[in-house]
């Protein structure tokens, strides 16, 4: 595999991910950046106009800026710290994987492939996210999110595992959401839930679900030394709309 590795000090973002295109055209298949500092829209531009998808791999350190993977579409993406605003914005498929913390509107729009963030996550985590065909998003969070989570959420599967002791304790929770679900390992307060939002036990297929993300989500940070059957051996809460149309009495 041909690789390439980049020093990424005080490269600006629009010269960073020209030369990314540049080397991916040549044939490079891994990249590994070092020293990024707030460059956005990394693994954005990757891809080739004579149709050929390849599938790449980013290795990044430091902080990468906002819109990380942005309409990503198959490229794997590990990131060695926090990330900012907007990762996976819109993404269709690949994989990205956090060894910090996220920022705000993780996954927004998400309609394709896998997140999985060791910590927690901002605001508004989910905001839009759905499904596309067959593609069905995952975003897998080992600790928790501020306010909003799944606002406007329209498919896919959030899990948020409160490992730590980060259990979920944010409001407005499925505010506007009409597909998809949501796990919560732990207790969840009605009142941070929005009404048109069901809280309801996993049931045997949400278990399968469970089970294999949560292992998913051990096997991409096996740094962490995490039982996957201890984690699962918590309680979880099982978040789904109760309508496909929580809004449809104010336009009746």
């Amino acid at each position: 595999m041909q690789s390439a590795e980049i020093d990424a000090t005080d490269i600006p973002t629009r010269q960073l991910n020209d030369r990314l295109m540049a080397l991916m055209l040549e044939g490079t298949e891994k990249f590994v950046l070092k020293n990024v500092c707030g460059q956005r829209y990394i693994g954005t531009r990757l891809y080739s106009k004579n149709g050929s998808h390849r599938k790449l791999d980013i290795e990044i350190t430091g902080t990468p800026g906002s819109d990380l993977g942005a309409f990503l579409f198959g490229h794997r993406i590990r990131i060695h710290g926090n990330v900012q605003d907007g990762v996976g914005n819109t993404m269709d498929d690949g994989e990205i994987v956090v060894e910090g913390r996220a920022g705000d509107v993780l996954g927004f729009s998400m309609r394709g492939g896998k997140i999985f963030v060791r910590d927690s996550a901002g605001y508004r985590t989910a905001l839009h996210m759905k499904e596309y065909l067959e593609k069905k998003p995952v975003i897998v969070i080992g600790g928790t999110t501020q306010d909003f989570l799944g606002e406007y959420m329209a498919g896919g599967v959030v899990i948020l595992l409160g490992l730590g002791g980060t259990l979920h304790s944010q409001n407005f929770i499925g505010s506007g959401m009409h597909g998809g679900v949501i796990y919560i390992r732990g207790k969840v307060n009605r009142l941070s839930v929005a009404d048109q939002v069901e809280i309801s036990q996993p049931g045997v297929d949400d278990l399968k679900v469970l089970d294999q993300y949560v292992g998913e989500f051990v096997e991409r940070f096996p740094e962490m030394r995490l039982s996957k059957q201890e984690i699962l051996n918590g309680e979880f809460v099982r978040l789904a709309p109760k309508s496909k149309r929580p809004y449809a009495k104010m336009y009746a």
